[in-house]
């Protein structure tokens, strides 16, 4: 039995570099946003708040990023009675609100992006802008 477990994880310069292009991209469509970068554990790797953005989507940034790092998938895809479920199992570190996506490259799963700060549609479109923008998987449907 193997003694231990390698894992890949978001580096630091990506996770700052996700953060800028974000509000870069939030900027751009004219949306002042929140984005937080998480690792496959959900601890935070980087976080930062455009000028503007309002107080709750600091939160809402990071359980959006925590849920797609957890499920390896994008938030806001739940659906009945688990999409209720899900904040409550979870003590609302997840949430089922678009803008949150999971983070692969080249077949790894590095960690979950999050955003917030506009309408959840907003949200997932700005993120999924940034994904593509980087080299990153993108294509969830």
């Amino acid at each position: 039995m193997p003694q231990y477990v390698e894992s890949a994880a978001v580096s630091h310069a990506t996770a700052q570099e996700f953060a800028a292009a974000t509000i870069d991209e939030g900027a751009r469509r004219g949306v002042s946003v929140a984005v937080t970068v998480v690792d496959p554990s959900m601890a935070l790797v980087a976080f930062v708040r455009a000028d503007g953005t309002t107080p709750h989507s600091t939160e809402t940034s990071r359980r959006k990023a925590n849920t797609s790092a957890s499920t390896r998938r994008p938030s806001g895809r739940m659906r009945g009675d688990f999409a209720v479920a899900l904040p409550m199992g979870s003590g609302n570190l997840l949430t089922n609100i678009r803008g949150g996506f999971p983070l692969s490259v080249d077949g790894k799963h590095l960690g979950g992006l999050g955003v917030a700060g506009g309408t959840p549609e907003q949200d997932a479109e700005i993120g999924a802008a940034v994904l593509a923008a980087l080299g990153f998987r993108s294509d969830f449907d």
